[in-house]
């Protein structure tokens, strides 16, 4: 897009964050005041109507109440998790200096790949060129978002897009169950039906997890000495490095999402060939509760576990699989042969002490998570189906150093540091010392003594 288009949707988003301000000003008044917050859809419309046209620069009244959308979801379900006992759960009181902006069907026009986005009424009209054709017909589409992450417009697209259609007996049958088992090493690992498993690796990810880590802090150490004093307007030297920053995070947050996209991908078209019609997904979100140590907390935070759920039901839904989301406490800590429970092993593969079974530790959590039915524990009379065909699959191809092998890509080769040195002589035949003969080990030498 030209300087102008750039400024002109920065702009909106900007007038779409005055917006979200002024709902947090109203409210703050509201508090003070001793009155109940604004906090539903109708009511923000009409405090929107009654502030007039031109308030907010060129944002228009359909944009304007997208922003009001977002605030009343938002408020109300912080509001529904306090009253279920959640006391972490806070309302939006933040100010955002860029809030996304939504256009619904009928506000929009796209013209291949051209889209004119709506405007504040006596504005120019606004068109935006798009980087590549829509995947989807016109007429699918349904609503279209304008953000910004790591410093660059995205414009977003939502359109309904039909549910897969299989020919007669290829679809997926309801009869045919698989457990998916969520890990960070391995993102799924799938127990199917007739004893075929599935192990999607994440290592890939991981490693560009721990490389941006690295890489952040290096920059941020480089840079210390040159960063502004608290209430100190930074150089433009500063603004070009923070512009930097944002790209690059913008750039490692696009990476993982890809590659949690082809992992749900790889799981979705495994079972499409099994022909599974449900897929039990343990939900292990209750250990994000757990306080586990500072790195450990760390790799929680990064697993996302929320997202991996929701981009593999959006997928299954699309093929025409169930999900359903079920209990996995004990999963992985328990024999599926004897029923009792194993100490949690160290490394991927699970041995019981009493039964001396062994299997993959991630495989035999699905085959028991794949028992298990939704809103309760499992299933009375059902054994698990241990897997005997294992599939493995690798996720994120695309991720920098990512090759063909089966270790760590983005981990540097192992050499030996430094130099080996002179190699020493041998041990004299009649002893392991190698001090000349005659002296003593524990004689120290004064200075200048040789």
């Amino acid at each position: 897009m030209t300087a102008g288009q750039r400024r002109r949707c920065f702009g909106l988003l900007r007038s779409a964050g005055d917006v979200w301000a002024c709902v947090l000003e109203v409210n703050a008044w509201r508090r003070r005041r001793g009155d109940a917050p604004l906090a539903g859809y109708q009511e923000l419309c009409r405090e929107l109507a009654a502030s007039g046209p031109g308030t907010f620069g060129e944002l228009d009244s359909t944009g304007a109440r997208s922003v009001l959308r977002r605030f009343s979801d938002a408020w109300f379900a912080a509001a529904k998790r306090r009253q279920t006992g959640d006391g972490a759960a806070r309302f939006p009181r933040r100010r955002r200096g860029l809030v996304p902006v939504r256009w619904y069907h009928g506000t929009f026009t796209v013209d291949g790949r051209l889209v004119r986005i709506p405007t504040a009424r006596g504005s120019a009209p606004l068109w935006v060129r798009l980087v590549r054709e829509l995947p989807y017909p016109v007429e699918q589409v349904r609503s279209v978002t304008l953000l910004c992450e790591g410093g660059r417009l995205f414009l977003d697209v939502t359109a309904e897009v039909p549910v897969t259609v299989y020919p007669p007996g290829e679809g997926p049958d309801p009869a045919r169950t698989a457990g998916v088992d969520l890990g960070i090493i391995h993102p799924y690992a799938v127990a199917g039906p007739d004893g075929a498993g599935l192990l999607v690796s994440g290592r890939a990810v991981r490693a560009e997890y721990r490389m941006h880590l690295a890489d952040t802090k290096a920059r941020r150490r480089a840079v210390a000495r040159r960063a502004p004093k608290p209430g100190q307007r930074g150089s433009r030297r500063w603004r070009r490095y923070r512009r930097r920053a944002r790209v690059v995070e913008g750039r490692h947050r696009r990476r993982v999402r890809q590659a949690q996209h082809e992992a749900a991908r790889t799981v979705i078209s495994w079972a499409q060939q099994q022909r599974v019609g449900v897929l039990h997904v343990g939900d292990p979100r209750s250990v994000l509760d757990i306080p586990a140590g500072r790195r450990h907390n760390l790799r929680l935070r990064q697993w996302q576990i929320g997202r991996l759920i929701q981009v593999l039901t959006d997928k299954a839904t699309l093929a025409g699989i169930t999900v359903h989301l079920v209990d996995e406490r004990g999963t992985s800590s328990t024999c599926p042969a004897c029923h009792r429970r194993i100490p949690k092993p160290r490394g991927r593969t699970l041995t019981c002490p009493h039964c001396r079974f062994s299997g993959h530790r991630d495989l035999v959590a699905a085959a028991m998570i794949a028992t298990r039915r939704p809103g309760g524990g499992p299933t009375t009379g059902t054994t698990a189906v241990l897997p005997g065909v294992i599939t493995h699959r690798r996720a994120g191809r695309h991720l920098p150093g990512a090759g063909q092998s089966r270790r760590d890509p983005r981990r540097p080769p192992q050499t030996a540091r430094g130099s080996d040195g002179p190699r020493r002589p041998a041990p004299p035949p009649g002893g392991e010392s190698l001090a000349p003969q005659g002296e003593d080990p524990q004689h120290h030498r004064k200075p200048g003594e040789r």
